[in-house]
């Protein structure tokens, strides 16, 4: 079984914690992290890590081109699909793939996902079981049915269908645009069982988190933790600190403890792996080559017109001030117009030489003309 989890590296130290609790329990696993950031860092090196690739270097096609299109709170989820793809190639004796997010623990063996892999080509988990967190109900209908902290696949062409239509379709839409039915790489997952041969697994020890924390049943005996009488697997701690907190408050009765001695423990193991102050590592892809930071509104913009985007092959090598006139984000100063002419005539001389620049420009001004 190999088993990854796809983060930037301010969330190495998630990383860390899942892949130890990873190691424990299911040690016949491997464990890989798919990376998205521009170079390697020391920080990557982990005991519980088999192995850390970088997103850019598993990539078929332009990866800057279309990681400019994506936050940070997208650009984890984007990879995912052609992740997978990946790893069908590059281990080909494995045959069973599991996607975990960062932020989940493993509490023991996946003993039933094993065998119903065997079976089955896609395993999700819904986020809710039962009916009655009427919150909870709203929030599938908006983010997804399925939470996709997980996902389980095996090595068939069914699976392989899936996979790649679901990479496909992160690779047009993978945003956080909620009002126009996308939900980063979640919501495209309530259509897999409608194409595809898709077991939804309701086992209550999978992805247990706060949206099944409302009358949980959860409980610890001598050999270990429970959900609803089903051994628990591992808990998805989404939404660590406050969000849990709240939910904490406001959802578990005073006398239920379970759950925060699950949170507390997971706390100590949280807070120890990132004793190297990881977590406040800047992402590499929120800035252009200068060091200038990329707008939000010029990535959204850039994901909006094809032909900027596929005009340039690298978008990080300019600046907010030269995608303003061509995206038209808003209004430009006669002074930053001059400043973008000279930037475009600066770089077609080192592009072309005087000459070239000379061609350039007058095209230009031919084609404004005609």
């Amino acid at each position: 079984m190999v088993i990854f989890t796809s983060i930037c590296a301010n969330y190495l130290h998630k990383a860390r914690t899942l892949a130890k609790s990873v190691k424990k329990h299911i040690p016949d696993a491997t464990f890989i992290v798919c990376m998205t950031e521009r170079e390697r860092i020391p920080a990557m090196e982990s005991p519980y890590f088999d192995k850390v690739v970088l997103s850019k270097d598993m990539w078929n096609g332009n990866f800057n081109r279309y990681i400019f299109k994506h936050a940070i709170v997208e650009a984890s989820t984007a990879v995912k699909g052609q992740f997978f793809r990946y790893l069908y190639t590059a281990y080909p004796d494995e045959a069973q793939f599991v996607y975990l997010d960062p932020d989940c623990y493993v509490y023991s063996d996946f003993v039933e996902l094993r065998e119903l892999l065997k079976k089955h080509p896609i395993v999700v988990c819904p986020h809710v079981l039962e009916p009655g967190n009427i919150d909870m109900e709203l929030s599938s209908t908006a983010h997804g049915v399925y939470n996709l902290g997980f996902l389980g696949v095996n090595r068939s062409e069914e699976a392989q269908k899936m996979i790649n239509w679901w990479a496909e379709r992160l690779y047009l839409f993978c945003y956080d645009d909620i009002q126009n039915g996308v939900f980063t790489d979640q919501k495209w997952i309530d259509l897999a069982p409608c194409f595809f041969d898709t077991y939804i697994f309701k086992h209550h020890g999978y992805d247990f988190a706060t949206w099944r924390m409302m009358d949980s049943g959860l409980e610890k005996r001598a050999d270990g933790w429970y959900v609803q009488g089903e051994p628990l697997r591992f808990v998805h701690f989404s939404g660590y600190g406050r969000v849990i907190e709240q939910c904490m408050k406001n959802w578990l009765p005073e006398g239920e403890k379970e759950f925060h001695e699950l949170y507390a423990d997971y706390c100590v193991e949280h807070e120890a792996a990132n004793a190297d102050g990881v977590s406040k590592t800047p992402w590499t892809y929120d800035n252009y080559y200068t060091g200038e930071k990329v707008r939000l509104d010029i990535r959204n913009a850039y994901r909006k017109n094809n032909d900027i985007m596929f005009a340039y092959d690298d978008p990080f090598a300019y600046s907010n001030m030269f995608y303003n006139l061509r995206l038209g984000v808003y209004h430009v100063s006669l002074r930053d117009k001059l400043n973008i002419w000279a930037e475009g005539c600066r770089r077609a001389y080192r592009e072309n030489g005087f000459g070239g620049m000379v061609k350039k420009i007058f095209a230009r001004i031919k084609s404004k003309l005609g």
